[in-house]
Parts: C-alpha cells; structure tokens; sequence
C-alpha cells in the first residue's frame, strides 16, 4: 500500500469507520492532558519536533513556563540544523518578552510577532491561533486545538487539539499552510528586531500598573482567611486521633516546601496552647516561623486576651525575662539549649513544643533541652527522617502524624513545579567528569574549576534561564574547596556569588541568603562587564556556592533556580537538594534544576529519586529516565540529554538491585521507622523496598529466611519442611498476580475437606470468578506441584497442599500437620493476606476474562500458569511464542530491543507500526503453510486466543524476566514470507492488531 492510500485510510478510519483497522501513522489523532493515561500535550509536540524537517508554530501567547520545558529539545534542533518558524501576537501583551528573546536567540528560528493594535488607527482585533506544523519530507503533521505555549496548557490544562496528516496537496495542509503564510507576510507581522523594543516598553508598562495595583489594595489580614491545604488537613485529623489516643509525642514527615510550618501552626490552633514553643536550628527560620503563626493565630486567643510573641536567638537573648512573657517563644536551638538560659524556664513551662528539623534531635544540645522539658504534647517535624543513624521515629515514639512525599506534594499542587533537565557535564582531555575526579587529587580537582567547566556551566544556566526578574540561585558542589574556587571564577566572570561552608558563622549564611532573595528592580541589575568582589560589594547575590549546608533548614521561597555539580549518592539528599527550590513564591513560575550528570557509579539514583519508586525494579527505573515525563504529576517536567540518559542506563545496568546490602538497609530503616520487627504489609504501607525483592534473591526466597539470617531480634524457627513451604508460597504465589490459590489457601486453614465445593462459591461470591474446568486443573497442579518442572519441581517435591479425595480435594496430612504449628500457620496466614493484599491492588482490574491486567508485568511461568496450562513451558522451549491446544492460547513474547550476542536467526525484526497495529516474525524456518502460521492466521474461526508480551529485553542478572501485557491481538490478514537476514533461513512476517491500542507512555518506552 502506498503512502496516499495510507493516507487516504487513515483518513477513513477515524471520521467514518474507528473500527477499522488503518496505520496509525496516518490517522487523526486528538490530543489532550491526560496524566492517567501517560498522555501529554507537550509530549505529541515534542515527539513532532524531534522527528521533522521543519516545523511552524502559530500561537497567541507564549511564556517562559511554556518553553523552558522544551528548550532541551529546541537545542538539539539547533544543533541538526532544523529550520523553525514561530508566530505569536501582542494580543493583551501576555507573551512574555523574555521567552521571546529566548527563542530569537536560536540559531534555527526565526520569530516574528503579528500586531493586533495599529498605532495609526483606532482598529484592533484579536489573535487567538493555537497551531503546531511539522513537515516530514513531503508529509505535514498539524496539529491544531486550544494549547498556546504555557506550562499549564502543554501539561495540566483540560485542552482539546486535533492532529491531522496529509500532504500540501490535501485540501485541510493546504488551508492552514495558506493561513499560516498569509499571517507570516501580512503587514501587520513585524520581524524580532522590529517589534521587540516597543513590545517590551508596553509589556514593562502594564506588569509595573499591575504590581502597583497590588500594593495599592492590598487584603488586610483581617480578612484573609488562612486555610489549611490537603496535607495539613489530613495531619491535624490523624494528629487528634493520636491525642485522643493519650499519645503525648508525634512526628510530622513532609516534603521541602508543603508548608509544615503551617501545618504545626494549625495544628496547635486546634490544641489552643497555654504557653508555646517552637525550636530551629537557623534564627531566619524562627523568624519566618513567628510569621506564620501570627498570620494562623492573629492577635487575639478566643477568650480576647492579646497574644504575645517573641524571638530567642543571639540577637534578642539580653531581653530574656520579657521573651519568657510571651505566649508563643520561637527560639533557636542554640540558643534555648544552654544551661543558663534553658534552666531559667521551668520544666513544665510549655503545654506544647514543636522541634522543626527533627532527624537532628539526636544531638546532645536537643537532647538536653528534651529530656528537660515535659510538656504535654511534642511534635517533630522533618522532610529527611532517615538522613542520620539517629532513629528519630524511636524519640516520638514511633507516632507519625503524617507523611507526605515528593510525588504526592506535586499531584497535590502542594510545590512548586520544577523543570528538570540532567546535562551531561563537560568533557575535559576526551573524559566527561566521573567519580574520580571528585577524588582527592590536584589533578583531578583541576578538571572540576577549569575554566573550560566553568565556562560550561555558565553558558548551560544562561540558557535554561529561571522564573522572575532574575536568578536566584543554589548550586552544590561536592568540596569547599570546589565551591570557593568556582564562586571566585563566576566572580571573574561577573557575576555575583558567595561561597558558604560549616566554616562561616551564622550571621554570613543569613546576610548571603537575604541577599540571594533580595528584590531588585530590573533597571538596578548590573550587567557581567566587571568582576564582583564580595568582600565590598554588600549588593544582591545571584548564587550561592554550597556542600551540604544548604540541603535542609533553608527556606528561602525566592530560589528559581539549583544547580547540582556532584555525584548523586544519595536519593535523600538529592531530594534534599531539588527541595531548595520547591517552596512557592510569589511571581515565581517554576525553578529549574540544572544536574550536570558525569560518569558517576550511583547515577541509577537518580530516576529512583525523581519516581519515589523504592521497588528498585530496574524496568521501572528505565521506563521513568525514558518516560518521566509523561509520568511526573503537575506542571513539572523532566528531561535528559542524549550523552547522560545513557550514563544513567550503564549505572543502572551495573547495578544490583538484588543486593542484600540494598534489602538490608531498606528493611532497617523500615524497623527504625515502626520500631518492631516489620511485617510485610508494613513494606507495603509505609513505601519501603517491594518485599518481593526478598523473596526473589536467589540466596533468600522467603521473608522468614533473610529474618533467620540477618535479625537477631527474630526468634521463631521452623522445621526445614516448612520453611520450604514458606518458600513456595512467597516465590510462587504471594506476589498476588492471581488470586485462586490464595483464596484456596485461605480456606485450607478454616476448611481441611471438599476444598473445591468450599473455595468456588467464596471466589464467586467475593471476586466474581467462576472458574472453568481448564483453571481448576490448573490450580490444582500447582497446588500439588504438578505444575513445575524441571529442577523447580524437584526443588519443591515435598510442597503438596492437597490431595483427591473422590470428586474433590483434601487438605495434605503433611501440610495439615504443620499448620498446628503456630508460628508456620501465621506466616503462611501473612503470606496469603499479603498476597490478597496485593491481587487487590495491583491485579484485581482484570483483562476481559482473562487472569491478566493490562500493562502489567508477567515472567514467562506466570503466563503458563494464568493461561491455565498443565505444565510450565521453559522460556527456552518457548522461543518466542507457544501454542497450547487444550486451552487454546497462545502467547507472543517479544524482546523488543535485541541484544547484539544473540545469533542472527532469532534477531527477529519485531516492530509496532504505531500504537494498535504491530509487524511480528515467525520463528526460522516457518512458512505460510507450517501449522503454527495458520494457527495465527486463522485465530479466531479456531477459537484461539493470541496474547501479546513485550519487554525492553535487558538480560539484568538476578532479576525475573517480566512481559508488559499487551492484551490481545488478531492477524490482519497481511502477511508474507521473508528471508531472515544474514542467514538462509526462511520465515513469516505477519501484521497484527491489538484490541487495546498501547498506553501511549509504555508505547514510547518500548519502541523509543
């Protein structure tokens, strides 16, 4: 079929006929926000720009938020030489003038504004396009709807946009390239150079008539009504139900910057205090602290009398006996913890005390001034509660509040966005930065300040640009060392920065950071013409030089912008460190984050950080670095260059997630957290490691191994037996992926005979499933290991749970022996729980008739054994697909991404056409006529089931095999006999239709 006629049927397909099955290449498509779905405006628009020849964008307004997300892209663009036109309006002078400079300043585009207000007439009329056009060789993809250049738009928006296909030739390409040509050589259309200074004057005019208006009317706080958002709201619940509960100690845990501040305040407005206290460890943060309560509290208690304020730090320490009036004290840890003044208040002077920064309680200063006090109530608060050895959820008594994390606070608009881009930083002598060059060593430390990397980073903040008037930024670096020299080279450069270590007292970090928030007015900016010398000038600062410092404890809302120059080591700190810029402001849009990305061991920390996915399953891990941003909540964005999304896949392909170093740590600080010995839907509720990693470790295979092994507090033991009864149970059937053999599980222990008559009506009763005579066989192999094969079935021999009784089945004499035991009955109880647990909420949402839930993950024995199979077919035996003729399934497994060891003659060349239409290859030395073919061929006058299974193919070591389910999927008809290259071996290309076209997101990740 040619291109016309593909065009042509698809064309077809979507205004008279969907049903039909045409390329989706061709086919109009709508286009809209849909986070559910992985669906994204700015996703379709990108994917368009980076596969054409040229491209013309015709939009009414664009802002900084809008385009900064894509300038990754438009720099790639530039570099290929890759011509763009884009036109935008004075219209409401809304564009914004800097995103406009921004654009002009590419090489490859060319920007022209369309003027709806002519000076020498009273005429005007609006501009309101919202048009995005790629052309690819001589086919134009349009795509056409509400979408104008805004972050919110491209990413959040409820926006319709249609995209059309055709030639210049069609009648619709035709139309709007005329339209588009006719705006772009209208007279009303200026050229940048043209248009930019007035537009700018009038843009400066009417934001300035703006911000005086608002300092004009402003609300006066009598009648601002301060509410709670969704997080703080949830916490003062839980908080009342903990203090309902005679509970005299609680923990708050929160993401940088979703108001925990305001949170203790509300919740002690709840409490009505006698005498308050609140402890930091910065006297900036006491004071900003003492500002929001006031705002929460006002000046009066319910009973009338006046409140009273007041600050304890170094500065106002000499007025002590006026600070101890004060209902409410915001003191500073320094200060309250020494003797002299922490002795002067009286144990029980405070009904309530809050710590801010809790994971620090464990020092001697904190814990001077806690084990003094006695208070009714105390609160911690903390965004980093595993930062330390300190268990601080031992100190509050294992009582959490709440606990939000990052990727929650976005969904919840709690943040604000960020748009993230992972650079790969400089190459020096042909070697990009790695993790030796932040060894000790002059060498080394050379390559990190060389003016080159200096120059590089500069230019890369210069371009990526931030939300506001201007930057305002904090960049970390890996040594004092480092951060000074580079502070003093910026210095050089012009502009103004500071370094800050542990080594500066309290006073310099706190004048750095009102500096680095400091307003200035636009024309007060200096330019970068003369160096800055921080030891005279007193001025504004555009960055901070930072190690670790300024990772917690800084709350400066003004950051726009962080950069991040040192490896990742740590997914705490990491979070830490994008935190700085998270807190909202007013007038700021968004922060960027520069991460310069080298050659570092730990960089697979990086998508694990961004996800919040503690599962470490690596598919996981590289579907997020490839897919972030079609995943991540809100506004926000993520993007990684070329060079540093494959730095990270070599870090996550060197890595093992298996490790049980990993399973360790995870489990400790998941016991540091509850204090007990966890159980495994803790792993579940408090989003530690996916407990199957334990279960799957080749050298462990059930909880109770690695607790016998590595927990000296746990003291249960079973017979060998049982344990490998355990063992089967975790490996096979607690990842919950169906739910009969649990259910039959569950009656065994209530129910020892007629387990059949017993288990079908609770399974069609309790999940409405009414299992066929194909699935009872199945359940039953498996439940009497007639399933496995191989060494698996040698490996678990003893592991029978039922034998025939007449028409039904009996429990086994050996299992109803153990189960007297105990402790081997409540963990095999958890297991099945667990498991339940799991069907419930991962698999439950089952496809069609089927065992199976779409875009869900299955290894090849799981598809056996949900397709009801008699025996476990090797993945070996498989190759690539198998037929079974009792029940007459046959699955498709494909590895879309074939590795280069494997021989020629299996390297077939599978590829999806688009998203419902996909190009599978027999296996060798199969013609149009062997029965396999004709069984796919035939499928459905036959009554056989063809289901798809796709994977990345990454051969990772310790880890399971998993398919995405793809659903189900029909030979069209099209088909013909290839020669399988490099080889003489013959085989058959056939075209195939899925039911369900693919979720755009898993789409992207398989075939990009």
């Amino acid at each position: 079929m040619t291109d016309s006629e593909n065009l042509q049927d698809g064309l077809k397909t979507a205004f008279f006929d969907r049903t039909f099955n045409s390329n989706l290449a061709y086919r109009p498509e709508f286009i809209s926000n849909d986070n559910s779905q992985g669906k994204r405006v700015i996703a379709s628009i990108e994917d368009e720009l980076l596969n054409c020849d040229e491209f013309m964008i015709s939009v009414a307004f664009i802002t900084r938020g809008g385009i900064t997300p894509l300038l990754q892209t438009l720099k790639e663009l530039e570099g290929r030489h890759i011509p763009g036109k884009i036109l935008t309006t004075d219209y409401l002078s809304f564009s914004d003038p800097e995103a406009l400079k921004k654009l002009h300043s590419l090489h490859n585009i060319e920007l022209r504004m369309y003027r709806t207000e002519d000076s020498s007439s009273q005429n005007s009329e609006g501009f309101h396009t919202k048009g995005y056009i790629f052309r690819d060789e001589e086919l134009y993809r349009i795509i056409i709807g509400s979408s104008n250049m805004t972050a919110s738009a491209l990413k959040v928006n409820k926006e319709w946009n249609m995209k059309v296909v055709g030639y210049e030739s069609g009648e619709v390409v035709h139309d709007v390239l005329k339209e588009f040509n006719e705006l772009w050589t209208s007279p009303k259309t200026a050229r940048y150079d043209d248009f930019i200074e007035e537009y700018q004057a009038k843009y400066d005019i009417i934001s300035e008539q703006k911000r005086r208006a608002l300092q004009e009317n402003p609300v006066p706080i009598s009648q601002y009504k301060l509410t709670p958002n969704s997080m703080q709201t949830a916490f003062i619940s839980n908080l009342r139900k903990l203090a309902a509960e005679d509970k005299d100690k609680a923990l708050l845990i929160s993401a940088t910057g979703t108001g925990k501040t305001y949170a203790s305040a509300f919740a002690m407005r709840e409490m009505n205090p006698k005498k308050f206290l609140f402890i930091v460890h910065r006297e900036r943060i006491a004071k900003q602290a003492m500002s929001s309560y006031r705002r929460v509290f006002g000046k009066y208690s319910p009973q009338g009398k006046k409140y009273q304020y007041a600050l304890l730090s170094g500065s106002t320490s000499s007025n002590l006996d006026k600070i101890k009036e004060a209902d409410f004290i915001f003191a500073t840890m320094q200060m309250m913890s020494k003797k002299d003044i922490l002795y002067s208040f009286s144990p029980d002077a405070f009904s309530e005390i809050c710590i801010d920064e809790a994971h620090h309680s464990g020092a001697e200063s904190y814990r001077r001034i806690m084990s003094y006090f006695h208070p009714d109530f105390w609160l911690g608060m903390t965004a980093s509660p595993d930062t330390t050895r300190f268990n601080v959820y031992k100190l509050f008594d294992y009582n959490i509040a709440y606990e939000i994390r990052l990727q929650q606070a976005l969904e919840e608009n709690l943040l604000c966005p960020f748009h993230y881009f992972g650079i790969t930083d400089i190459a020096i002598d042909g070697r990009v930065i790695g993790d030796q060059d932040h060894e000790e060593g002059l060498r080394n430390f050379n390559r990190l300040v060389s003016d080159d990397r200096v120059n590089y980073i500069i230019r890369q903040a210069d371009y990526y640009g931030h939300s506001g008037n201007r930057v305002k930024g904090i960049i970390f670096c890996s040594s004092k060392d480092e951060a000074r020299m580079l502070s003093d080279k910026f210095n050089r450069r012009g502009l103004r920065t500071v370094a800050l270590t542990g080594e500066d007292s309290e006073n310099v970090r706190e004048s750095a950071l009102e500096r680095l928030a400091m307003d200035v007015p636009k024309n007060e900016l200096h330019d970068r013409s003369h160096p800055f010398d921080p030891s005279t000038d007193k001025g504004y600062l555009d960055y901070i030089f930072a190690i670790d410092i300024l990772s917690e404890g800084v709350d400066v809302p003004e950051i726009n912008q962080v950069i991040m120059l040192r490896p990742t080591q740590s997914a705490i700190v990491f979070i830490q460190q994008l935190g700085r810029g998270l807190r909202k402001s007013e007038g700021k849009e968004y922060v960027v984050v520069l991460d310069f990305i080298g050659n570092y061991q730990n960089n697979f920390l990086i998508p694990i950080a961004l996800s919040g996915d503690n599962t470490y399953k690596k598919d996981n891990v590289r579907r997020y670095l490839m897919e972030g941003d079609r995943i991540i909540p809100g506004v926000s964005t993520i993007h990684f260059d070329e060079i540093s999304r494959k730095q990270i896949f070599r870090s996550i392909d060197n890595a093992n997630f298996s490790a049980v170093k990993l399973i360790k740590e995870s489990y400790q600080e998941l016991k540091n957290k509850i204090g007990r010995i966890p159980s495994l839907k803790d792993f579940d509720d408090y989003g530690s490691m996916d407990v199957c990693r334990i279960f799957d470790n080749p050298g462990l295979g059930s909880y109770y191994n690695f607790l016998k092994k590595y927990e000296p507090d746990y003291k249960v033991t079973l017979t060998p037996e049982e344990a490998k009864y355990v063992e089967f149970i975790s490996k096979k059937l607690a990842n919950g992926k169906r739910i009969q053999e649990l259910a039959l599980l569950n009656r065994l222990l209530r129910y020892h005979h007629g387990i059949l008559q017993c288990v079908k009506p609770y399974l069609k009763t309790n999940y409405n499933i009414v299992m066929n005579s194909n699935e009872q066989e199945n359940v039953i192999h498996v439940m009497t290991n007639e399933f496995s094969t191989g060494a698996a079935r040698n490996t678990y021999k003893d592991c029978i749970f039922l034998v025939r009784s007449g028409n039904d089945y009996n429990i086994s004499p050996d299992f109803e022996k153990m189960l007297h035991d105990r402790d081997f009955y409540l963990i095999v109880k958890e297991l099945i729980d667990f498991g339940i647990s799991r069907y419930r909420k991962n698999y439950s949402n089952r496809y069609h008739n089927t065992n199976f839930v779409l875009y869900q993950k299955y290894t090849y024995e799981d598809v056996c054994r949900l397709l009801d199979w008699d025996k476990n077919v090797n993945g070996q035996n498989i190759g690539g697909y198998f037929y079974d003729a009792k029940t007459k399934t046959f699955p498709v497994f494909i590895n879309y991404v074939k590795d280069d060891s494997i021989s020629d003659t299996t390297k077939y060349e599978d590829r999806f056409i688009d998203r419902k239409t996909l190009i599978a290859i027999s296996k060798n030395n199969r013609t149009p006529q062997s029965p396999e073919v004709q069984n796919f061929l035939h499928a459905k006058e036959r009554g056989i089931h063809v289901y798809l299974f796709v994977r990345k193919n990454k051969n990772d070591k310790n880890v399971s095999k998993e398919f995405y389910c793809l659903g189900e999927m029909s030979a069209t008809g099209n088909y013909r006999p290839i020669q399988m290259a490099n080889t003489q071996a013959k085989a058959v290309e056939i075209e195939w239709s899925l039911e369900s076209p693919v979720r755009e997101d898993i789409y992207q990740y398989l075939t990009s």
